[in-house]
């Protein structure tokens, strides 16, 4: 027969036994749920950039074609449903599918890339601009070599 001693020592000892488990689950989500956020958040960003990178790339294809920019993003999506090479090479052109219908919104929000054109100098120059972020691609101030440079690179 166990002792009063006996039966409280094990009490004792299941009591630490328990909090020992809870305190190192609360230590192990402390340390990965702030570093899986920074990898959401670094996802989301190589995301966006990709996304603007493809915008780029289209616009490039629109200018080469029309021999300006589009006035509008809309204008870039009709384009972009007509152009037969870029939608059926979309993995050579593109590096991989893309959806043309969440092409122009942002993966962060949801929100819409700014988009405008200028033609006030000599050579036409455009900014695509994420709402979210500093990221941007082109300028307006009209450096024609700031046309199709993005922030990130």
């Amino acid at each position: 027969m166990a002792t009063r001693s006996e039966q409280l020592r094990t009490g004792v000892q299941v009591t630490l036994g328990i909090l020992i488990v809870g305190l190192a689950y609360f230590l192990y989500y402390s340390i990965t749920e702030p570093y899986e956020q920074i990898e959401r958040q670094q996802q989301l960003t190589e995301d966006t950039r990709n996304r603007m990178s493809n915008i780029r790339t289209a616009l490039i294809d629109f200018e080469r074609d029309s021999g300006s920019f589009p006035d509008s993003l809309d204008g870039m999506l009709v384009h972009l449903r007509n152009d037969s090479i870029l939608v059926n090479e979309q993995d050579s052109v593109f590096g991989g599918a893309i959806n043309l219908d969440s092409l122009f919104y942002s993966p962060r929000t949801g929100n819409r890339f700014q988009y405008s054109v200028s033609d006030t100098g000599r050579v036409e120059t455009y900014l695509l601009k994420d709402p979210d972020s500093d990221d941007q691609i082109g300028t307006l101030t009209g450096d024609p070599t700031q046309t199709n440079a993005a922030s990130w690179e």
